[in-house]
């Protein structure tokens, strides 16, 4: 089984690669697909959950088939297309993982965002897509699970293992910045980048406005769940933060004569590239880490030199 479920994790990352090439080539055109595409590609965070038995991988899929669904509409609004491939995108996020709340919290708060930012048209059959997707997601989840009061049972069980389990107490908490702390140690250079252009957005770049609140308005909800931080749980951030970073990086290669523009946009992409990757072999190919928790990626990068407990630090399955 665990075989298998490794060969699904892999599958979904390539489309979820695919898939980000797609969106990034509908809302910055080819040069954004081609630079995505790699910053993509070499991510560790997808690498890493492209090598294991883990849903994340499978979630970040329909999360971001469901945000890239939800700029199209507010593009083009009442195509029935779209909202009909909107809807089913939500009740898979549902039917994948309770980490759809955060998803669904962060597309609310776009909706709301659009009343300064203009990302598109807010209309009456989005709102009740946005609304219908879940709730049919939930209907299903109850039916499968024998009934309402079981699938609220289940749900409060899997609430009250955080609170019981070894394991995410000792690495599942932490202050609000604990993700920000995880992503620089696992992607650094993509990081900054992406929080550069927080820095130098004007109002007119839609896609990075609504890409960022997606991450903010989640990110405030994940980082206060108790015992139940973890880096896997952001994968649905790396399309975002690569898109934004790649903006940065274009802007940053205009201080260059035209002549040279595309010749070192090309290099320091390649050189941000080879980074990941050597990321990605330092922590899971030599480490190597099963969990990205913070303190295995500080062992990892040899920031942290204490000896680690093997049975405090792995996973519960896993002991």
């Amino acid at each position: 089984p665990l075989l298998a479920l490794r060969d699904v994790a892999a599958a979904f990352s390539i489309l979820t690669l695919l898939l980000a090439t797609l969106f990034a080539a509908r809302v910055g055109g080819r040069a954004s697909a081609l630079g995505v595409a790699a910053l993509m590609a070499f991510a560790p965070t997808q690498l890493h959950m492209s090598q294991h038995a883990l849903a994340d991988g499978f979630f970040t899929f329909w999360a971001t088939l469901a945000l890239w669904l939800l700029w199209e509409n507010l593009r083009a609004p009442r195509r029935r297309g779209w909202l009909v491939a909107l809807g089913c995108a939500l009740i898979a996020i549902v039917l994948t993982k309770e980490n759809a709340f955060f998803a669904l919290v962060a597309f609310g708060v776009i909706l709301v965002s659009n009343q300064w930012l203009n990302f598109g048209k807010v209309t009456r059959e989005l709102v009740a897509t946005l609304i219908l997707g879940p709730v049919v997601g939930c209907l299903i989840l109850a039916l499968l699970s024998g009934g309402v009061l079981e699938l609220i049972a289940t749900y409060r069980l899997s609430v009250s293992m955080n609170y019981q389990l070894k394991y995410a107490i000792l690495t599942g908490d932490g202050p609000w910045y604990r993700y920000l702390v995880d992503l620089l140690l696992v992607n650094p250079l993509v990081l900054l980048l992406a929080i550069g252009r927080t820095f130098t957005l004007t109002k007119d770049r839609k896609p990075e406005w609504f890409l960022l609140i997606f991450i903010a308005a989640s990110y405030a909800i994940m980082c206060n769940i108790k015992y139940g931080l973890n880096l896997r749980y952001a994968n649905m951030w790396d399309f975002p933060l690569c898109f934004c970073a790649f903006s940065e990086l274009v802007a940053l290669a205009t201080v260059v004569s035209l002549r040279w523009r595309t010749a070192v946009l090309s290099l320091l992409m390649a050189t941000i590239s080879l980074l990941e990757l050597h990321n990605y072999n330092t922590l899971a190919v030599k480490y190597p880490l099963y969990e990205l928790v913070t303190p295995d990626l500080m062992r990892a990068l040899s920031i942290l030199k204490t000896p680690s407990s093997p049975e405090d630090l792995l996973p519960p399955h896993m002991k």
